[in-house]
């Protein structure tokens, strides 16, 4: 299963989304999605899970819940933009989802990928929409396979799409 993570759209979606996102099973939108237009966007390309984010309107709030969780390819897969921690870290959302084989959330605009005990992935795509705080826009690919560890990239868009 290939995955496609995305958040802090702000309302953005840059066009080289769609050529990166090309081919994936699933996309995964970590929040501050900016508008259900992005949403809709994205379905285009594959079906869309997401949560809200704290610039996110009523609107998005009432489509998207705060936290989704969801089964990837039999694991268990936790997404959220993360404001709800202040500036998350990996260890707080570990601890704040024992559950979790896979947590995905935005917030910070900094992309991470962390996997803990060779199990649990922690990844933060960065954020996909204006860039802000000196940050390079991007987005994450996630693929899942039966007996292995997630593999989890950045991929850089664009700064001038």
């Amino acid at each position: 299963m290939k995955i496609g993570v995305i958040s802090d759209t702000h309302g953005m979606l840059r066009p080289g989304v769609k050529d990166v996102f090309r081919g994936v099973d699933r996309i995964l939108h970590c929040g501050d999605v900016g508008t259900l237009e992005i949403l809709d966007a994205l379905a285009l390309i594959a079906p869309v899970s997401a949560a809200y984010g704290n610039t996110d309107r009523f609107d998005t709030r009432n489509k998207c819940p705060r936290v989704v969780r969801l089964d990837c390819d039999g694991r268990v897969t936790v997404v959220l933009h993360g404001d709800q921690f202040g500036m998350p870290t990996p260890t707080v959302l570990r601890n704040e989802f024992p559950d979790a084989d896979i947590i995905l959330f935005g917030h910070t605009h900094k992309p991470l990928i962390e996997q803990h005990d060779g199990g649990v992935t922690v990844l933060n795509p960065g954020a996909a929409g204006a860039v802000r705080c000196s940050c390079r826009p991007t987005v994450a690919l996630v693929e899942l396979a039966d007996g292995v560890a997630p593999v989890a990239r950045i991929v850089e868009l664009d700064a001038a799409g």
